[in-house]
């Protein structure tokens, strides 16, 4: 969800379009299920949770990225070093709307929050029983569980050998995870099959699972792995800029379709999930492309919401859920459009305030703490 910060010179608007399409999705899906419990939006409210989808694809492509990139420069990559700063990125906003959950009663409302560790340690989706507090945070967990894991895999792959050896390592080891969760689900799935409550097992078992929702952060790092390690595909990839969009939202269009048809399906479980992936792949891709639509289209607001998308995402769920009850109180529901309004203003108000007075500062600290490990650059010879 958090993505990575860049500063403004370099900005991709295509990625920041990417990442406002996926707060934005992800905060119509909400307002349907938590809100107005009704196909408000119609299918693009329903089919919002893939935002969640795009959000790791696009983490996937951006760590993975920064990772190949420092085993690649002369300083190294800095195990410790990264840590800290995705902490530094993560941990302060969603400390802050923890501690809302855990100390202001009427944020939570009536789902009951778990044992606090289970927050704290990101492992809250193993096992994750819909309907508690805070829940939307599984994702994230899943997320952290990557950062922690990724690093230490990149760092292995590049002490198994050189060249070839390792590109044939790195591919392996991505197709092998990506069959691996195509074979958790397609099992796990049949286990369920005659369980009292399908829907509550698929959600528990399934879509909050670590080792079944990763197939999207495999294909950001399978782009940056093509970016640093054949770097001639993809400047080719690249001059087909249009194409790739073109394609991507076909693959989406598919995979939509198919998910609306039956979301929970076995078919749509082991194979749906890696077809949303190649989609999204194929979508930042394009907005990586610099002669492609989404990449030299600049779309108003979209740089702003995608800085705030990971405050926004943090806390849209409740502010929306407060703002509805309290316009239901003047006679207002949840499909009419004052409300609608009132719930969407108010969650980028909030991720808006999260960001200035929580996000930002960290960023700044961070700023400050790389520009001081930073080496300084040699003195110019004369």
């Amino acid at each position: 969800m958090d993505g990575v910060n860049t500063g403004t010179a370099s900005r991709i608007h295509g990625l920041d379009t990417l990442r406002a399409l996926a707060v934005t999705l992800v905060v119509l899906h909400h307002y349907t299920l938590f809100v107005s419990d009704a196909p408000t939006f119609g299918w693009v409210g329903t089919m919002g949770w893939a935002g969640v989808d795009l959000f790791f694809a696009l983490s996937g492509y951006l760590i993975g990225n920064q990772i190949l990139a420092a085993l690649g420069s002369a300083s190294g990559f800095g195990l410790g070093r990264f840590y800290v700063r995705r902490l530094l990125r993560t941990l302060p906003n969603f400390w802050a709307v923890l501690a809302l959950y855990a100390l202001w009663p009427a944020w939570r409302g009536d789902t009951p929050m778990l044992p606090l560790w289970q927050y704290l340690t990101f492992t809250q989706n193993i096992h994750l029983q819909p309907g508690t507090a805070f829940s939307h945070a599984w994702s994230l967990c899943i997320e952290e569980q990557f950062y922690m894991l990724l690093p230490a895999a990149a760092i292995l792959g590049a002490a198994l050998g050189q060249g070839g050896v390792r590109q044939r390592w790195a591919w392996g080891a991505l197709l092998l995870a990506v069959a691996g969760g195509m074979l958790a689900r397609a099992t796990i799935w049949q286990d369920g099959e005659n369980a009292p409550n399908r829907l509550g097992y698929y959600y528990q078992y399934i879509y909050y699972s670590s080792w079944c929702r990763a197939d999207e952060l495999l294909a950001g790092v399978a782009l940056a792995l093509l970016k640093h390690r054949a770097p001639g595909l993809w400047r080719r990839l690249l001059a087909y800029g249009d194409a790739l969009l073109a394609a991507g939202a076909a693959v989406i269009g598919v995979a939509f379709a198919w998910f609306l048809d039956d979301h929970y399906g076995f078919a749509q479980t082991v194979a749906g999930y890696p077809l949303l992936a190649l989609g999204f792949a194929l979508l930042i891709l394009a907005a990586l492309a610099p002669h492609s639509l989404l990449h030299r289209v600049r779309v108003p607001g979209a740089a702003g919401l995608a800085l705030w998308s990971y405050a926004i995402y943090l806390t849209h769920k409740s502010v929306s859920i407060l703002v509805a009850q309290r316009l239901a109180q003047a006679g207002h529901g949840a499909e009419e459009a004052i409300t609608v309004a009132a719930c969407m203003a108010a969650s980028l108000a909030a991720g808006g305030l999260l960001y200035v007075l929580v996000e930002a500062p960290f960023m700044r600290l961070r700023a400050r703490w790389d520009a001081a490990l930073s080496p300084a650059p040699a003195p110019a010879l004369r």
